[in-house]
């Protein structure tokens, strides 16, 4: 009795219970959290800083006037004002929504039809599928360029020999308004033609082949069981290609700016897209507050483009 009550008087509690720690008063739940929640902070306040502050701080700066020089000045809306009105900023914006609107389809049903084929293919397969990724992989100033020797005029341009060999007249390719666009788009979509055939190999191995086994016993046909098994049970990857090829699109800059250097978004500005307008008003004019708001429009475009592209692809329940 005697030893019991000296362990009390020694632990500091009657009866010598031991004392309990503020870990051991929260339960499982509460630790899991704060153990997740532990590891995400830095990431978080990491991406805070390099993304969510130079978003609002170019929100701001798109509603001044500011050259580098003087002091940022609040003028309101006039930069949107501006924008608005001024006749290039809509030709840039239709190239960019070209670059958009033809190249995303094309470049998907490309990708899907190359890796259809390419995942019954059993001889030399991984040999032919990095040869579809190594554009990908391919600096995109070094691949403009190279691009842009394909389309010079004979007897430099390899494309316009070809031509000339099938007897077809040559073409001007990017030294034309009206073939410029196109033929940077060719580039583009060649550069990202490996992801995509990738990711739709992925999802197609993904799916059970029980489906496909049950649909044959069934006398499906091949083109029954694309239509109804596989292009269904692919939505998910095609999804997210639709998305990500279309910011990439909405995004082009590299192929633009690099193969036509000497008149960056020409001929005559009929290559130009809004990422390049932002690039030229902020560091050949230095009107960062004007290329602000620009940013900002490019920004709400994207936002609108993916939520919207979500919202018609989303899963009906």
């Amino acid at each position: 009795m005697a030893s019991i009550e000296q362990q009390g008087t020694a632990s500091g509690r009657p009866g010598g219970s031991p004392g309990i720690s503020f870990g051991d008063r929260l339960s499982i739940r509460t630790k899991r959290l704060l153990w997740v929640w532990g590891f995400l902070v830095l990431p978080i306040l990491f991406y805070a800083v390099i993304r969510f502050y130079p978003t609002a701080q170019a929100f701001w700066l798109s509603f001044t006037n500011w050259d580098l020089l003087r002091p940022a000045k609040f003028i309101g809306i006039a930069n949107y004002t501006k924008l608005f009105k001024d006749p290039q900023f809509w030709k840039v914006f239709r190239n960019t929504f070209t670059y958009l609107v033809i190249g995303t389809p094309i470049s998907l049903v490309l990708s899907f039809t190359i890796a259809f084929f390419l995942d019954r293919v059993r001889f030399m397969h991984g040999f032919i599928r990095a040869l579809y990724f190594l554009p990908y992989l391919t600096t995109a100033a070094a691949m403009a360029w190279v691009w842009r020797w394909f389309y010079q005029p004979p007897p430099i341009g390899i494309i316009n020999d070809v031509f000339g060999m099938l007897g077809i007249p040559q073409q001007p390719f990017i030294r034309s308004v009206d073939q410029a666009l196109y033929s940077i788009m060719v580039t583009a979509i060649w550069a990202g033609l490996g992801f995509q055939i990738i990711i739709f190999m992925a999802g197609l191995r993904a799916i059970p082949t029980t489906f496909y086994e049950a649909a044959r016993i069934d006398g499906l046909g091949e083109w029954a069981i694309l239509r109804k098994i596989t292009l269904p049970l692919l939505k998910p990857t095609t999804v997210f290609l639709v998305v990500f090829s279309s910011i990439g699109f909405l995004r082009i800059f590299d192929q633009v700016y690099n193969m036509t250097t000497n008149d960056p978004g020409g001929p005559l500005g009929s290559t130009k897209p809004l990422v390049l307008m932002i690039y030229q008003t902020a560091f050949n004019s230095y009107a960062m507050g004007y290329a602000a708001a620009q940013t900002v429009v490019l920004f709400s475009i994207l936002l609108v483009v993916s939520l919207l592209q979500l919202f018609i692809l989303r899963e009906k329940k």
